[in-house]
């Protein structure tokens, strides 16, 4: 059986969780807490010499870190990854963006929030806004024209964008901004399978 290491408030540990669900896949959860420098021990970083989580064990000693590249992994050969060449690329294209200017803003913002480091990196936060807001204001144009993010359906790239977003208010961001971002959001929430970031049952 796969083997989910995460941290359970992670939502790039939060993507896998629920696409794995979604799939039907059965997993064994390993909380990794992080705080505590779970990540960072010898036997830890034997699965990701990176030291961050999530990682998947998919079988023994074959490990994939990085969840981005587990969700496409998990998701290759089935409805969640188009089959057309340009709409796969598209896929790739809008988890690069997430990756890189949507996570570093959004996702860092609420850590900070959340782990009680606000007033600590204060300015730094103030820093973030203007990207992070610069990021919901890409995805707020695009999803004004369509339902997700590629092809019209549902994807990995709904997925990878929904896990920070939807929790964007948790550092600092107002949602309330980007209505089109709100009703995707709704439509997300409606797709068979789902499972909250606080729901860790696991199939």
């Amino acid at each position: 059986m796969l083997k989910l290491y995460e941290y359970s408030t992670s939502g790039n540990c939060y993507k896998i969780r629920l696409l794995l669900t979604q799939l039907n896949i059965p997993f064994e959860r390993r909380e990794i807490d992080i705080l505590k420098g779970e990540s960072r021990t010898p036997e830890f970083l034997m699965k990701n010499p990176n030291g961050r989580i999530p990682v998947l064990e998919i079988e023994a000693d074959k490990f994939l870190f990085e969840s981005n590249a587990i969700m496409f992994y998990l998701s290759e050969g089935t409805e969640f990854v188009p089959s057309d060449k340009f709409e796969r690329a598209q896929v790739m294209q809008w988890l690069f963006f997430e990756q890189y200017s949507h996570e570093p803003f959004i996702a860092t913002s609420r850590f900070w929030y959340l782990t009680g480091k606000a007033e600590e990196y204060q300015e730094a936060l103030q820093q973030k806004q203007a990207p992070g807001y610069d990021a919901l204001g890409v995805m707020e144009q695009h999803l004004a024209n369509h339902a997700f993010f590629v092809g019209d359906r549902y994807t990995i790239a709904d997925i990878g964008l929904f896990a920070y977003t939807h929790v964007a208010g948790e550092g600092g961001f107002d949602l309330t901004r980007f209505p089109a971002i709100q009703t995707w959001i709704d439509r997300v929430k409606n797709q068979p399978g789902f499972i909250s970031l606080t729901q860790l049952n696991v199939i």
